[in-house]
Order: C-alpha cells, then sequence, then structure tokens
C-alpha cells in the first residue's frame, strides 16, 4: 500500500509540474486567461500584480477548512500535495524563466497551454488528486444540492472567463483561451480515461462454443457467457462477450469470422480495464504496460 501512495504522489507533483509549466510559460506568458481557481489568480495577477503561485495557496486554505470532511482522509492528503506543489512548481517556472518564442501565434499558444494544462490536470486527477478550488465546490454542491459536478464546474470556470473578459481579455484573447480550455478539456478526459483503450465485442453465433474456444485457446483472452433472447423468436441462447485490446480486434473478427460468417458482432469502446491479461498477469501479478 505505501508504493502505491508513493506512485501516487510522484505522479501528481509530475502532474503538477507539467500544469504550471504550460500555465507559465504559455497562459501567462501570452496573456490568456483561464476557467476556475486558476483563472482567478490570473485576474489578480494581471489587474494587482499578486503572484498566483501565492494566492493560488490564499484562495485554497479556505477550500481545505471546508472540504476536508468530504474528501477523505486520502484525497484530502492528495489535494493538499496538488494545490501545493502546483503552487511550488509555478513559483519554479517563474524564476527558471523558460522563453518560447512563438512569435505572437495565439493559435499555437492556446494548443500548447490546453496539452499542458489538460495533461497536467489529467494526470492529477488519475492518481486521486486535486488542485483544490472548484472541484471542491462542485462536491459540495453535488453533496448539499444534488448538482452534477460537471455542471457545476462548467459553469464555475464560465463565468471566472466572463469576469476575465471584462477586466483584462480582449475579444481575440478571450476566443484563443475559449480554445485552450476546450482542448484542456479533451486532454483530460483523455488522460483520465486511459491512453491504453481497449474494445469490447458482444458475439451472437450459433457456434458460439467453437467462438468461445477459439477466443481462449487461440488469443489467450477470457470470454464470459451472457444469456440473451431473441425478441422475435423467443429463442433462448448464449451470448459471447470478451475484452481485447485494438490490436487484437481484426484477429478476433478474422476468428469469428472463420467459425460462423453469420455471426452478429457488436464493438464497442472501452476506455479503461484492470485485471487478468490487462493490468495483472497469470499470477495475478501487475503488469507495467
Amino acid at each position: 500500500m505505501g508504493l502505491v501512495k508513493v506512485k501516487n504522489t510522484l505522479f501528481i507533483l509530475l502532474g503538477a509540474a507539467i500544469f504550471s509549466f504550460g500555465l507559465v510559460n504559455f497562459t501567462l506568458e501570452n496573456k490568456l486567461g483561464e476557467g476556475g481557481f486558476t483563472g482567478i489568480t490570473l485576474i489578480l495577477y494581471f489587474l494587482f500584480k499578486w503572484d498566483p503561485a501565492l494566492m493560488n495557496l490564499v484562495l485554497n486554505i479556505p477550500m481545505f477548512f471546508i472540504g476536508w470532511k468530504i474528501l477523505g482522509k486520502r484525497a484530502f492528503a492528495y489535494t493538499i500535495i496538488g494545490t501545493v506543489s502546483v503552487s511550488f512548481f509555478i513559483k519554479v517556472f517563474q524564476i527558471v524563466n523558460v522563453h518560447i518564442p512563438l512569435n505572437d501565434d495565439l493559435l499555437l499558444v492556446s494548443l500548447f497551454a490546453g496539452v499542458f494544462l489538460g495533461g497536467g490536470l489529467g494526470i492529477i486527477f488519475r492518481f486521486g488528486g486535486t488542485t483544490g478550488g472548484s472541484d471542491i465546490i462542485a462536491r459540495l454542491a453535488d453533496k448539499y444540492f444534488g448538482w452534477p459536478m460537471g455542471k457545476t464546474m462548467f459553469l464555475l470556470d464560465a463565468l471566472v472567463i466572463a469576469i476575465s473578459a471584462l477586466t483584462f481579455l480582449d475579444i481575440r484573447t478571450t476566443m484563443y483561451t475559449l480554445v485552450a480550455v476546450f482542448i484542456a478539456a479533451r486532454v483530460i478526459d483523455f488522460v483520465q480515461e486511459g491512453m491504453y483503450a481497449a474494445r469490447g465485442a458482444l458475439i451472437i453465433s450459433d457456434h458460439y462454443e467453437e467462438v468461445a474456444s477459439k477466443i481462449t485457446t487461440q488469443m489467450e483472452r477470457g470470454v464470459t457467457y451472457l444469456e440473451g433472447e431473441g425478441f422475435y423468436t423467443k429463442e433462448q441462447r448464449k451470448i459471447v462477450y470478451c475484452v481485447v485490446s485494438k490490436n487484437e480486434l481484426f484477429k478476433l473478427k478474422s476468428l469469428v469470422n472463420s467459425v460462423d460468417p453469420y455471426a452478429f458482432v457488436s464493438i464497442s469502446e472501452v476506455h479503461e480495464v484492470s485485471g487478468m491479461g490487462f493490468t495483472l498477469d497469470d499470477e495475478r501479478n501487475p503488469l507495467h504496460h
């Protein structure tokens, strides 16, 4: 268990470093905005020159006191690690300035800002951390008012970006800020859902036993029988279900076709898989992809 905590902490630190690098060298450097509490620190910086590294901590301290009960001990600890490390790395990258000359190409700036901010946050979220702020408010709104967390965070982001547009952003930089925020959201989803995507297959065939046997022996993948019933025929039949990696999909379809060319096969995306053959080996030891 200790190794898991160390691993999670290290990845949260890595995510905080990536996020902070993007914030300082793309967002701050080119005077773009951002949503949530990070966006508030940018407003305070561009209006009053208040240090975003310090303000990130100052704004989040009340959130720590409000949210520690609903987060749980481990999540609360990871939240503190995430928030403090973000402030630390923001200060580091302000001191160790890495100037990236993009020749005022705000499209490239917004693309890279979205990738770095989204990638950093995605890693933090994936390993159990948060950066406080909007996440804690969203959890409180969900607990006490039943508001969906995604909707609450979207509204908070929209409100902060609107205030930014009324204070330090012009129309052009507001549009590029929206591009960066959109890309960051997509990258967060990509990182959280897992870069190792798989495919789930539902196979309906009169030769289900032979299909299942070949998948097990030739592909070394587990198979599960599901009970099904035809709507019109009312006929009971077994449905074969299995999960394979993306590069095994062609082999699976070829195998099913060789047994039963008339089999019905439905393929769906599986964003994250854990268990035997994917994250555990035959001895139930973790696999490292």
